[in-house]
This record gives structure tokens, C-alpha cells and sequence, in this order.
């Protein structure tokens, strides 16, 4: 077998592997930031505190440490994750916490004439978050998730540090094998310009689709 063939076939491996980090990673991450939003406006005292406590830490920390605490220290509390669950969780936690204030900027920005109209038409206040707060502040918010989840597909890479076999480490791998860095990091790297570029224009059809007219933000 060459070693185009062999390269193709091992990264396509890896490539698939990244692919299945990013879809669970993606949606959960938008979830968790929704959430985390939600309980720092909302909630009381406690959750708002303790919501806001989660967010100040994990946007203090860079990826990296959180990852590496993740699968190296906690095992010492007694709590394992197997590196793809480690990687995971990790994205998750970073990119939803950097998402949840996109989203907190969104909910403040709606006029509090909003929330009177929902009061004033017998709406509970789960009710009205759900059904008129959270739609216009998702609508809001969608580029600066777009942006965190387009870092999300990057740092994606990452994972390679605690032993998952995603696209960056087979590269890796393959490259102290063959040393040809410039054939295997450039394919690489239009792999993952090819990802960033599909998501871009994948969410930029979902903000057109969610504009309403006469609502748009410039």
C-alpha cells in the first residue's frame, strides 16, 4: 500500500472519530449554554451564583487544563472518563460556558415590554421564557454561537493530548512515521478549513431562515 493510500485511509478513520466528538459536543454545548443563561438570569440567588461561579471558572481556564484535569486528576477523586468521554466533556463544558454569555447579552437586550406583554396575557414565567424570551435571544445570539462553535471544530483537535485517535492525531502519528509534514499537515488542514467552512455556511442558512423582518440585528 502507498502511503497516499495508507494516510487516506487511517485519517478518514480519524476524521469520522472527530466527526462523532463534534456531534455530540456541538448540540450539547448549545444546551448547556442555553441553560446556563437561563439560571443566571432567572434563577435565584444560589442557582444564579452558582451558574455564574460555573462560567467565571471554566472561561478562566484554557482548554487545555480543563481537558487535561478532566482525564488525568479527577481519576484521583475517584472519577474516571475514557479520553473520548474526557474530550468530550471537556468541549462541552468550555464551549458552553463561553456560549451561555452570548446568550445572557441576548436575554438582557430584549425590552422588559417583552416580558410585561407575556404577564399581561396570563403566561406563567416558565412560559414566557420559553416561549417569548429564549426564541428572540437564540435568534440574537446565533453568530456568536456560530463563532463558538466554529473554535469548537478547531480545538476539536486538541484531543489528541489525552490519547483519542481523532484527525489531528492520526496526522501527528502518521508524520513521525514518514516525516512528510508538508503533504500530511496541509491535507490535514484543509480537512478542517473544509469543516469550518460547511458549518459556516450550514449556520448561515439557519440565520436566514430564523431572520424575521423587521427584527434584524445589524
Amino acid at each position: 500500500m502507498s502511503f497516499w493510500e495508507s494516510f487516506i485511509s487511517d485519517l478518514l478513520k480519524g476524521w469520522i472519530t472527530t466527526i462523532e466528538i463534534l456531534a455530540i459536543s456541538v448540540p450539547a454545548s448549545v444546551l448547556l449554554g442555553l441553560g446556563l443563561a437561563v439560571a443566571r438570569v432567572y434563577g435565584n440567588r444560589m442557582i444564579s451564583l452558582i451558574a455564574s461561579g460555573f462560567v467565571a471558572l471554566l472561561r478562566g481556564l484554557p482548554l487545555v487544563v480543563t481537558l487535561l484535569i478532566i482525564f488525568f486528576a479527577l481519576p484521583k477523586l475517584g472519577i474516571y472518563f475514557s479520553p473520548f468521554w474526557a474530550a468530550v466533556t471537556a468541549f462541552i463544558m468550555c464551549s458552553g460556558a463561553y456560549q451561555s454569555e452570548y446568550v445572557r447579552g441576548a436575554i438582557r437586550s430584549i425590552d422588559v415590554g417583552q416580558s410585561l406583554a407575556a404577564q399581561a396575557l396570563g403566561m406563567s414565567k416558565l412560559q414566557e421564557i420559553t416561549h417569548i424570551i429564549l426564541p428572540q435571544a437564540f435568534r440574537r445570539a446565533l453568530p456568536g454561537i456560530t463563532n463558538e462553535i466554529i473554535y469548537l471544530i478547531l480545538y476539536s483537535s486538541l484531543a489528541y493530548l489525552v490519547g483519542v485517535q481523532e484527525l489531528f492525531a492520526i496526522a501527528k502519528h502518521f508524520n513521525s512515521l514518514q516525516f512528510r509534514p508538508i503533504e500530511i499537515f496541509s491535507t490535514t488542514a484543509l480537512i478542517y478549513a473544509f469543516m469550518a467552512t460547511i458549518a459556516t455556511l450550514g449556520f448561515r442558512r439557519l440565520e436566514m431562515k430564523l431572520r424575521i423582518p423587521g427584527l434584524e440585528v445589524t
